[in-house]
């Protein structure tokens, strides 16, 4: 993904990183691009700090919230030391200021990516739970020979919990993710999810989602 407001260097960026061997994907603002990541698959994103509509800072956040292993770099004409900062708080990977060489830009991916494969970073879709088998983009779920087609929705609040296995993942970071808001109807409705996803995996023992009071739920693993 490249979110890029500058129409000249996000097409030529596209164009270079296709040269290249990559698939690339430019969007011009901050909230397209974050529907755009909601509805799609991507394994990097290279953002500019200052978008229209939702700040790189702001984009970078909601996309570690949906999917904290992605790599992300920030393009920004700002060298500021509380800039970088700010970035890496929220798990940003590097920085290039502008202007930069695109040969930079290429070293900095393919190095992030090497250690994202030694440091054994998933980026793919495809889970292993317990007994159980899931494919994010197919939106399955199989033990055995029963396979089991979940929903968009369920497949997405399954992905943040495995993303966050034996790990508290707050309510709040599952629905501004999955529901695009935190209030109490889209509260209640996630419940009822999370009371679907335990039934699924009421066959292998070993599994188990449990619930965190007043904070949120946990995916435990203990196979």
């Amino acid at each position: 993904m490249l979110v890029e407001d500058d129409l000249n260097l996000g097409f030529l960026l596209v164009e270079f990183l296709e040269l290249k061997g990559f698939s690339a994907k430019l969007y011009r603002d901050g909230q397209t691009a974050f529907t755009g990541f909601q509805g799609g698959h991507f394994d990097f994103c290279i953002l500019d700090v200052m978008l229209p509509k939702m700040d790189g800072f702001t984009l970078a956040k909601k996309i570690k919230v949906i999917n904290p292993q992605v790599p992300v770099i920030f393009l920004t004409a700002r060298s500021l030391k509380e800039d970088k900062m700010k970035g890496y708080e929220i798990g940003v990977d590097d920085y290039i200021t502008k202007p930069f060489d695109e040969d930079e830009l290429l070293y900095k991916i393919n190095a992030i990516l090497s250690r994202s494969k030694i440091s054994g970073v998933q980026t793919e879709d495809i889970f292993q739970i317990g007994k159980f088998h899931f494919d994010f983009t197919n939106q399955s779920l199989v033990i055995e020979d029963q396979k089991r087609r979940l929903t968009e929705r369920e497949s997405k609040i399954l992905k943040l919990l495995c993303l966050s296995r034996n790990k508290v993942i707050r309510r709040e970071q599952i629905l501004t993710a999955v529901w695009g808001e935190n209030d109490y109807f889209a509260g209640r409705s996630l419940d009822v999810f999370i009371s679907k996803l335990r039934k699924y995996f009421s066959a292998d023992p070993s599994i188990s989602i449990d619930n965190i009071p007043k904070v949120g739920f946990m995916l435990q693993d203990n196979s």
